[in-house]
């Protein structure tokens, strides 16, 4: 945690600051709901990236806890879309792009679902499956500053097992004055327009922060609205690459043991990203013993995008129609990888992709804190609620009359975009029908997620008894209970052709061609999917079938946290002593309801309840130590038991059962109520040295032994007992029912350890000489190092039925930025590298799936200008941004990097922006 004595500095300027926001301004005692608190700061002048850079080397040195920290002026900055853009340049964090834009984050080498996210000190819901939130759904400008804690401490509720990510929105009695500030960016991508979307977005924001009646009323509000435009090109290839087909001979012209892929696509996915966001704080402060805080968060967002491709399957699957395939001239190199040849009997596709997602998350808390001569009690209640409402259309077309087989040359490069060159022509819309074609003419999903959390907390701060106050400041004893409800939904069906039969779709609702000439295709047609399925197809989503019946479920968590924390002060020698000793206890009551379909019943009878789940209570006593010995060195000790809740789609009761009539053995597969969290203990050692508030070096080493490790797993001799008690004997079983049998499910499995070191280092370069004046650089490496192999059968077409790492681990991760800042210049570049790692994505059966992702460099530039004070355009900053300059691609692969799985460009990102503060 943050330190309450020695905080007078940093937090109060980080509380103080809001994005794109520069001002005089005195602070006065403020405590948020992780209790941390700021007191009586003199008027500083808050201006520049520098500005920026040093309120987190304070927050860093101040904090009795391992931590990393953003202040509002770095966020507001830089040329970054979301906070993840920011996170992922701290040391020992990484971002995962998805759709081009860095999504979700990984601390310390786990995957997202080992870390928690904190609004305002407070649990925060999320739109997705699970618990780890996207970050790029938080608007920078809303967002005053993001301290992320490495390690635990007693008082810290919502901890995560890799780190816990605590956002905070502004604090308007922190303000001296009045404060008015507005923002505007308009944007380009490289790849240019496509279809119906243009190359060009905007962001705006406005802020608003004022203090009434002596002070003691204050208010802040904001908002912010972008709309980004959706530009990808992409080739990709199905998996698994195998051998079990060739082995087979039914990829005629392959030769055995010839590793191949059945199939290739390349599309240019199009549309736009819209998200609004708000916040409103209001706070009454009418005297020093009383504070009260109103929080209120809300955003909003929609994204629409098509996915315009051709696709070819190389797996003999034409239809059925003569000749068949046959692969002429195949090319294998040396890891018998097929990487090129002629593909003759194909029958490929023009299909239409179209996704249209709308998330909302409400996030609100009112927190109350009464401070006394010895003692302080704070209270605190909050809500939150996410929703996501998807639709997911999918058209078919391929040219008639059938059919029209073709034949294609290809070439695969796992080093760029893989080459598909077509005999015959695609690009004219009228020879192409949506028909029943070899994957039928379309099928449609739409998932819907609700999730809702409302907690309370109730925490008091007493000042330890004389005898001990030599060694102890204060004690914290506190409880906080949490209920989440989080429930999802997925009803589909197929896309079927109208009374009319075959279509071609009418000029009307026809794009402009996009142009696949980077895959060696050339133009296809492009057209608007949802309103051709309107005008030529009938789609009714159902949720009652008997593959959809798992597919709905409800999860809830009841959680009891209380803890008790002594919190110490004092002094050894020569050498002061912070930190804190302490245990916290969470009790948990989950459990889930779903449905399952037993085909032995009579119909309409086949639909049946599940209602599973389990409770359970850990013990996690933490101790952290700070050690500040002379010259502004300091040595952080932490040792801690630590616990994250398992995902929540994994402890979902929907599963799919059956019994082989054959023998009478049960079998299942689904998810799993009774999981318990992952545990760990954890052990951290961190040395760092300051130079005044300006520059420090750092090393950290972490060490986490984890007790367990959830994936998926075929549990032999599980005991079907419950579901089988409403089990029909069909007429003709002769096997006795057996009341055992295997169930592939998550279980805790073996777990291990992860190991870790962090260098890090910040520094102005006008240390070293004044001649470097304004330029400075920040620089980090992390090193990660785990034995845990798990196993993910879901996941095995891309990574294999062998042991993988872990999720999320890069081995090595890096980060540099150079800036300059001066006389109103400011420049600033940034790159953040991380090296392969396992990641996780949606698939289109709305399933968690794995890949193997190749190590990613990631380069961002902004340079800019402010006028000064005595300037007639006083207020006034004029920017240039850039993002991916160098246009860095994602891929993917499966095993190994000579048969890739996707290949994708998103396209480099420049904004010309304006801000104002008056």
């Amino acid at each position: 945690m943050l330190n309450r004595k020695r905080s007078a500095l940093s937090i109060a300027l980080a509380v103080a600051l809001s994005p794109s926001l520069a001002l005089a301004q005195s602070t006065t005692t403020e405590t948020t709901a992780t209790g941390t608190q700021a007191v009586d700061l003199d008027t500083v002048q808050v201006t520049g990236i520098r500005r920026g850079i040093e309120n987190a080397i304070a927050i860093k040195q101040d904090a009795t806890s391992v931590v990393e920290a953003i202040s509002a002026e770095d966020i507001g900055k830089l040329p970054d879309v979301s906070i993840a853009e920011s996170l992922g340049r701290l040391p020992g964090l990484a971002a995962q792009r998805v759709a081009g834009r860095a999504q979700v984050i990984s601390v310390r080498g786990l995957s997202p679902d080992f870390a928690t996210t904190l609004l305002n000190g407070r649990e925060v819901v999320s739109t997705g499956d699970n618990r780890s939130v996207e970050f790029d759904q938080y608007p920078s400008e809303l967002v005053n500053g993001v301290t992320v804690y490495k390690t635990p401490d007693a008082a810290l509720v919502g901890q995560g097992l890799s780190g816990t990510i605590d956002m905070q929105t502004v604090r308007p009695l922190s303000f001296a004055e009045r404060v008015i500030a507005v923002s505007g960016r308009y944007q380009k991508n490289s790849l240019g327009k496509a279809a119906n979307v243009d190359a060009y977005g905007n962001r705006f924001s406005a802020s608003y922060i004022d203090q009434f009646a002596d002070n003691t009323w204050g208010i802040s509000l904001g908002y912010a609205h972008s709309d980004m435009p959706i530009q990808e090109n992409q080739v990709g290839l199905y998996e698994p690459w195998t051998t079990e087909q060739t082995n087979q001979g039914n990829r005629p012209g392959v030769a055995a043991g010839t590793y191949f892929s059945d199939g290739i696509k390349a599309l240019r996915r199009t549309g736009n990203n819209k998200r609004d966001g708000y916040m409103a704080t209001i706070q009454f402060r009418p005297s020093n013993t009383w504070t009260s805080t109103l929080d209120a968060f809300h955003t909003e967002a929609e994204q629409i995008d098509t996915a315009n491709q051709f696709e070819v399957n190389l797996s003999n699957y034409n239809g059925g129609y003569d000749p068949g395939l046959f692969i002429s001239n195949p090319q294998v190199n040396g890891n018998n990888s097929f990487t090129g040849g002629t593909a003759s009997g194909v029958y490929p596709l023009v299909r239409g992709m179209y996704n249209k997602r709308k998330d909302k998350i409400d996030a609100f808390g009112w927190n109350n804190e009464l401070t006394f001569d010895s003692f302080k009690i704070t209270a605190d209640v909050n809500y939150s609620k996410a929703t996501r409402d998807e639709l997911n259309l999918e058209n078919n077309l391929q040219l008639t009359p059938m059919p029209q087989l073709d034949t294609i040359g290809l070439t695969v490069n796992p080093n760029g975009f893989s080459q598909i060159r077509p005999g015959l022509d695609y690009s004219n819309p009228e020879a192409l029908y949506l028909t029943n074609t070899i994957y039928g003419s379309g099928y449609g999903k739409v998932p819907q997620v609700e999730d809702r959390l409302k907690g309370a907390r109730l925490q008091g701060t007493f000042n330890m008894p004389e005898a001990l106050s030599s060694w102890f400041q204060d004690i914290d004893v506190g409880v906080n209970y949490a209920d989440r409800r989080k429930e999802k939904t997925q009803a589909e069906g197929n896309i079927l052709l109208g009374d009319q039969g075959d279509a071609n779709v009418g000029g009307d609702l026809q794009y402009a061609p996009v142009n696949l000439g980077f895959a060696g295709i050339g133009y296809i047609p492009a057209w608007n999917v949802p309103a051709a399925v309107d005008r030529y197809m009938v789609f009714n989503p159902v949720t009652n079938l008997d593959y959809l019946i798992p597919k709905s479920w409800v999860v809830q968590e009841k959680t009891t946290t209380a803890w008790l924390r002594a919190n110490i002060n004092t002094d050894i020698g020569e050498v002061g002593l912070r930190g804190n000793i302490g245990v916290q206890m969470i009790r948990t009551d989950q459990s889930s309801q779903s449905n399952y379909f037993d085909r032995s019943r009579p119909v309409g009878q086949e639909v049946l309840p599940i209602d599973e789940g389990k409770t359970y209570t850990d013990w996690l006593p933490s101790l952290n130590l700070a050690f500040m010995f002379p010259h502004q060195q300091t040595l952080r000790f932490a040792v801690a038991k630590q616990v994250a809740r398992p995902r929540v789609d994994q402890m979902r009761a929907g599963l799919e059962f059956g019994v082989d009539t054959a023998t009478g053995k049960p079998g299942g597969s689904g998810g799993n109520p009774l999981l318990d969290p992952w545990r760990a203990n954890a052990i951290d050692l961190s040395y760092e040295k300051y130079f005044g508030e300006k520059a420090y070096v750092a090393a950290a080493v972490f060490y986490k032994d984890l007790k367990s490790y959830v994936y998926t797993q075929s549990v032999d001799d599980y005991d079907f007992s419950n579901l089988l008690a409403s089990y029909v004997i069909p007429p003709g079983m002769t096997a006795p029912l057996l009341t055992t049998g295997t169930f592939s499910a998550p279980q805790n499995g073996e777990g291990g350890t992860l190991k870790g070191l962090e260098l890090t280092a910040s520094f102005p370069l006008d240390m070293l000489t004044d001649t470097l004046r304004g330029f400075g650089v920040q620089a980090s490496a992390t090193f990660n190092d785990s034995d845990i192999k798990i196993m993910d059968p879901e996941s095995a077409s891309s990574v294999g039925t062998d042991p993988i790492s872990l999720p999320g681990l890069s081995e090595r991760v890096y980060n540099f930025t150079a800036y300059y800042e001066r006389n109103g210049f400011e420049a600033r570049v940034s790159q953040r590298r991380r090296s392969d790692f396992i990641g996780e994505i949606g698939n289109f059966n709305g399933n968690r799936t794995l890949r193997y992702v190749v190590g990613e460099n990631v380069t961002d530039a902004q340079i800019s200008y402010t006028f000064s004070d005595s300037s007639a355009m006083k207020g006034l900053t004029l920017l240039l941004q850039g993002s991916n300059l160098t246009n860095e691609p994602y891929r993917t692969y499966a095993g190994t990097k000579d048969r890739p799985l996707e290949y994708i460009e998103w396209g480099r990102t420049y904004m010309l922006g304006v801000n104002y503060k008056f």
